[in-house]
């Protein structure tokens, strides 16, 4: 959903023209972004907790050229959703498309072949919806 989908699905609710609408969304970004920036910190009830906190500084590898990369500290935003949210969320249900998309990023991210346990849709064959799990080797153990 983009911000313009946003102010006119409140300007369709309260009734109000959306350039109204687009102007108060605005001003309630802009607002939670200063509070950010002098607070650094800013609970919405029933919302999440927006907080500013400072990452450290950390070496890291250039993808490409794997060369090493000093990477400074910086500040990051971060959010924890609240209560309402959460239990929100949880309630979803996956749709079969969102479960295929799952399953097939799953098998590429271990770079097995995708259809492998799946129908012709990528639906498992397992009754509950899952691939069935692989086990890794344990490590021996080192004395």
């Amino acid at each position: 959903m983009t911000k313009k989908q946003i102010v006119k699905q409140i300007a369709d609710r309260i009734e109000e023209t959306q350039l109204k609408t687009k102007e108060i969304v605005q001003l309630t970004f802009e607002a939670i972004v200063d509070t950010l920036i002098s607070d650094r910190r800013i609970e919405l009830r029933n919302f999440g907790v927006f907080e500013v906190k400072l990452r450290k500084a950390r070496n890291a590898r250039n993808p490409r050229t794997n060369d090493p990369v000093n990477v400074p500290p910086k500040f990051v935003v971060t959010f924890k959703p609240g209560k309402e949210m959460e239990e929100r969320v949880k309630k979803l249900v996956p749709t079969h498309e969102e479960l295929a998309a799952l399953e097939k990023k799953g098998k590429k991210d271990k770079g097995e072949a995708v259809g492998v346990g799946s129908d012709a849709n990528g639906a498992s064959s397992q009754p509950d919806g899952h691939a069935p799990k692989k086990r890794r080797p344990r490590k021996a153990a080192q004395s």
